[in-house]
Order: C-alpha cells, then sequence, then structure tokens
C-alpha cells in the first residue's frame, strides 16, 4: 500500500516516493477546486493549500492487477470553517495583555469556553486543535469574558491574558518549553455536530512597540487623599488625573465627561472603551457632558499618567452627586488590527488600539451643604439615592467615612421578602463598593434596599445609617 498526497497540478508530494495515477488526477483537481473555493470558504488560497495537504490522502491499493483510490477526507480540523483574525499576536511576557479578535462565521455555531495552553493536541472527533490538558496555564474568567456576536455570523471576542497566565508561560518556556503558547476557543454546534477549536497563537515578548496596544489598568483619583470628595456648593474641585498601565504604543484619544446630578447612569457597556466592543456597536455608548478632550501619545513604556480637565471646568453649583467618565477612543494600532473580510464577516478592518477588557471606573464626588440629602449623624448614604433607578449591571454604594471606625457593613436585601441578598464587610477609610451584577436576579419585583452599619473593633455596632430604596432597570 502506497499513500501520496495530491499536489498542485494533481502530481506526487515531493520526498513521498509514490505518484498519483493519471486516471485519479481529474478526481484530485476536483476535489483540490472544490475545497479551495474561496468565495464560499472565504480563505486565501495559501491557507487553504496548508488545509488541502492535510485533509487529502490517496491511498493507493494494488491487488490483482487492479488498482483501487479511495480518497479519505475525515478527522479532527479536517472540516474546520471557522477561522479568526488575528491568527497570532505578540504578548506581554511579564503582565497582562488585552487582544481584539474576530471568528466567522458562526453558522449554526455558538461560542464557549476559552482557555490558554502550551501546547495543542487534535480534537478528533471535533474539529481543530484542542488544548493538551496537561499544559493549560488557565481559563478566560467570566468576569474578563467580554465577547459579543458582530455582523452577520461573527462573533468578537476581547482576548484578556491575566498576569497569572502569561507568568505560567513565561515559566514553562525558561524551563526550556516554545515561547509561544495558545489561546484556544471553543464553538460548540447548534445541531448536534462536532465542536470547532480555532487556536490563536500568543508569542512572548516584552511588551513594547510590536505588542497591542491596549489597556491593562487605569485607576482615577482626585489630587487630595480621600475615598470619597464632598464638596460645598462653589468650592472648587481638586484636579483630576488617570494612571494607566498599556502594552504596546499609540496614541491615545479621547475625552473627559460627567454625568450631572438627575442623569440617568452609565451602564458596564458605556464604561468599556471604544475599541472593546464591536464595530456596530460603537456608535451605540451613551454621551454625557463633555468636560474636555486629549489626543496623546503613549511611547512604549508601559505606564503613563493623563492629567484631567482644568478644576474650573468641573460643576460644583448644584447639590447631588457628580459622575466624572474616562472615555477613551478607539485609536489606529496596527499591532490591534482585526481583519473583517479574513474571516468572511464583513468589507474591512476594524481598528481596536487601546482596547480594555474591563470597564474605566467612574470618579465620583458629591456637592452638598447643610441642606443634602442624607442620614443624620456622622454616617451619611450618598448614592444611590432612596428611591432612585439605577442599572441592574452599574450599581455603586457609596457613603461618607466616619473617623474612628473599624469597620462598615454593606447589607441589601430584597425589598419585597426583606431576606438579606448581599452582605459585605469593607475596611475603615472605604467609602464605596461596587454591586455585582447579579443583584437584579435576586429581588422579586426589581426593588431593592441598602444600608450601612459602622462596627467597632469588637464587632459592636456603632451606628445604622437606616434603609433605602433603589429601584433596578436593565443594563445596556
Amino acid at each position: 500500500m502506497v499513500i501520496s498526497v495530491c499536489g498542485r497540478q494533481g502530481q506526487a508530494q515531493k520526498g513521498t516516493g509514490a505518484t498519483v495515477p493519471a486516471v485519479f488526477e481529474p478526481v484530485c483537481l476536483r476535489t483540490r477546486q472544490h475545497l479551495c473555493d474561496k468565495q464560499s470558504h472565504q480563505i486565501s488560497e495559501p491557507q487553504c493549500w496548508s488545509e488541502f495537504h492535510f485533509l487529502l490522502r490517496y491511498i493507493v491499493v494494488k491487488a490483482s492487477g487492479i488498482i483501487l483510490a479511495i480518497v479519505v477526507l475525515a478527522g479532527a480540523a479536517r472540516a474546520q470553517q471557522i477561522v479568526v483574525n488575528p491568527t497570532g499576536v505578540n504578548v506581554n511576557a511579564h503582565g497582562a495583555t488585552t487582544v481584539f479578535l474576530t471568528y466567522g462565521p458562526l453558522k449554526n455555531y455558538v461560542p464557549a469556553e476559552a482557555c490558554w495552553a502550551g501546547e495543542i493536541i487534535p480534537a478528533t472527533p471535533d474539529f481543530g486543535f484542542k488544548p493538551d490538558p496537561a499544559t493549560i496555564f488557565g481559563c478566560l474568567p467570566a468576569r474578563y469574558d467580554h465577547s459579543s456576536t458582530s455582523l452577520s455570523a461573527g462573533f468578537t471576542d476581547i482576548m484578556s491574558i491575566p498576569p497569572s497566565v502569561a507568568l505560567r508561560a513565561y515559566q514553562a518556556a525558561v524551563d526550556g518549553a516554545d515561547s509561544r503558547f495558545f489561546y484556544v476557543r471553543r464553538f460548540a454546534s447548534t445541531v448536534g455536530g462536532p465542536s470547532q477549536f480555532v487556536a490563536v497563537t500568543c508569542r512572548l515578548t516584552g511588551g513594547g512597540a510590536r505588542t497591542p496596544f491596549s489597556l491593562t489598568d487605569v485607576r482615577l483619583a482626585f489630587d487630595v487623599d480621600s475615598p470619597v470628595l464632598l464638596v460645598k456648593p462653589g468650592e472648587a474641585v481638586p484636579r483630576i488625573k488617570a494612571d494607566i498601565t498599556y502594552t504596546g504604543t499609540g496614541r491615545l484619544k479621547g475625552r473627559w465627561e460627567v454625568v450631572l446630578p438627575g442623569e440617568e447612569a452609565p451602564s458596564e457597556t458605556d464604561l468599556l472603551t471604544e475599541a472593546t466592543l464591536p464595530i456596530e456597536r460603537r456608535s451605540s455608548q451613551k454621551h454625557f457632558t463633555q468636560l474636555s478632550r486629549f489626543d496623546e501619545f503613549l511611547p512604549p513604556v508601559g505606564k503613563y499618567t493623563l492629567i484631567g480637565p482644568e478644576p474650573s471646568q468641573l460643576p460644583n453649583k448644584v447639590e447631588g452627586p457628580y459622575l466624572i467618565l474616562l472615555r477613551i477612543e478607539a485609536s489606529d494600532d496596527k499591532e490591534a488590527d482585526s481583519d473583517l473580510s479574513a474571516v468572511g464577516v464583513g468589507p474591512a478592518v476594524v481598528h481596536s488600539g487601546a482596547v480594555a477588557g474591563f470597564p474605566i471606573p467612574p470618579l465620583r464626588y458629591f456637592i452638598g451643604g447643610s441642606t443634602s440629602v442624607a442620614a443624620s449623624g456622622p454616617l451619611r448614604l450618598l448614592s444611590p439615592a432612596d428611591n432612585e433607578e439605577w442599572p441592574s449591571d452599574a450599581i455603586e454604594f457609596t457613603w461618607s467615612a466616619s473617623p474612628g471606625v473599624a469597620l462598615y457593613r454593606l447589607e441589601v436585601a430584597d425589598e419585597g421578602s426583606g431576606s438579606t441578598v448581599l452582605s459585605a464587610l469593607l475596611p475603615a477609610g472605604v467609602g464605596t463598593y461596587h454591586g455585582p451584577t447579579w443583584l437584579k436576579e435576586r429581588s422579586t419585583n426589581s426593588r431593592l434596599r441598602w444600608r450601612v452599619i459602622e462596627l467597632d473593633d469588637s464587632g459592636n455596632v456603632v451606628m445604622d445609617s437606616g434603609w433605602r430604596v433603589i429601584r433596578l432597570i436593565p443594563g445596556k
């Protein structure tokens, strides 16, 4: 028995020592043309040839002077149709990296889990190559998963590599493994077919110029050391800054905005950078009052401090809570580009410079005096206000910190049944708590009540703020 792979002209593959009989060359060529039809498979010819040489085998059997040919088309990655762009990226070996990925087409498939591994193996009987269980570094945490469907049969994935995964890959490389690892996303069939595994190659680098321009940490703060800023009407609000950690290099473009008292709070989607969203959803982010714009070049050094708008531009007349938002716009960065045409879900390249795998938390301050609405005594609940509506995916509880307190206990209960939904202990000096997105699921009528209790060193109650009601509305 002789095995040979059909060549580009129907000839034998070099080095096999066998030839394909001339009678079978037309069959071989027709098979190649069917597999490599760009319009139906949306892949390039070189990529198709790579798949074709892996798929198509001729088994030539000589028996009683009769030559039989059997074309075997089977196994693992052989019928894979879902592809990704980019297929490989440089990542920071000593910290986090975030990359914008596009998959497609997803006909009769839905995305499932995604993991990082040092090696991949055939996924037989499924399609593609799956992570080798012995080399898995970790899987994408749910809190970092900002993936979503995109355009026609497309899927946008924000690959947020945690520092722990990068460290394990680096340690494996130090021990002699290859200095690259893989991000593998599984796609499950909706019609009972085999799953498809699609891999992206991650190459370890120093996180410099050839790494995608991504934000890995953003911290907003005032120039004063205060967890919650209280300002009297007419007084100047301190200057704002943003300490930014990033990979790669590029232009940081965007604007500072403020959410005024009484306006609807931004949802988690509104707090994402523009480059984190699929291109068709980027214009859907809600805009608020603009304070100033910025356009800064960030060199490949990994850290930058962005100075906020002039203090005179910050509103300070009307009493109530204010939210300062840092809105980062997508920039043109070749290393962060994703080509929609390469995966068959669009006509152009998507620029995704300044992508981030997390919502940028807003900075909050309060304007108020003796007439401000608050609980009596030193402990004051600030936000949400009583009976105020808030998006269920972006609830932030804030209160004024009091001196001489050991702990705060935040309690959230269902307004209808009175049963406790959440209880959290926070250290002295902390005056804010970002609520989990599942709070709405624990309420019977989309109404919750909350309070803060001060505790001393022995756990005894010092002061109770009293309850406030919050009405939950769907997030965006």
